[in-house]
């Protein structure tokens, strides 16, 4: 089984144990800062004809905020949330809708 252990700050690559599993764990909120931006974004491109799916796909993937309509301020919302954040939202999302949690 493998050796889990914190995630520590400042400790260079020559400190590395390669033989451990880090694990990164977040704080949660009721209802996250990030949840809250999807939903207005998610509105927003639906509201002007867009599959917001797609686009919200588009923009994690390739990083460029033109996948998401200026409409609602959406935009300049999804661009106050690092990418990694947006997947780790929808991620724990799908797998509470799913019952693997």
């Amino acid at each position: 089984m493998d050796n889990i252990r914190n995630n520590t700050a400042g400790a260079g690559p020559e400190e590395k144990d390669l033989d451990s599993t880090q694990y990164f764990k977040v704080k949660q909120d009721e209802e996250s800062a990030t949840k809250k931006i999807l939903a207005v974004v998610y509105e927003a491109l639906s509201t002007k004809g867009y599959d917001p799916v797609n686009q919200i796909v588009g923009y994690i993937m390739s990083g460029d905020p033109t996948y998401i309509t200026n409409y609602m301020g959406a935009r300049s919302l999804i661009m106050k949330v690092e990418r990694d954040e947006l997947v780790e939202e929808i991620m724990e999302s799908y797998i509470r809708t799913n019952h693997w949690a």
